[in-house]
């Protein structure tokens, strides 16, 4: 087994999937919080 080295794996598949999944998380976000805007908006 080799030997483990710190660092030098290659991380960037990686960091475009956690970019990606953190997108996704602040657009439901914002989509969420608008949805409850507009419902206590049109609750009135």
């Amino acid at each position: 087994m080799a030997e483990y080295q710190r660092g030098s794996m290659d991380i960037r598949t990686q960091e475009k999937t956690f970019d990606g999944f953190i997108r996704l998380v602040s657009w439901g976000a914002v989509i969420a919080i608008g949805i409850l805007i507009f419902m206590a908006l049109v609750d009135g």
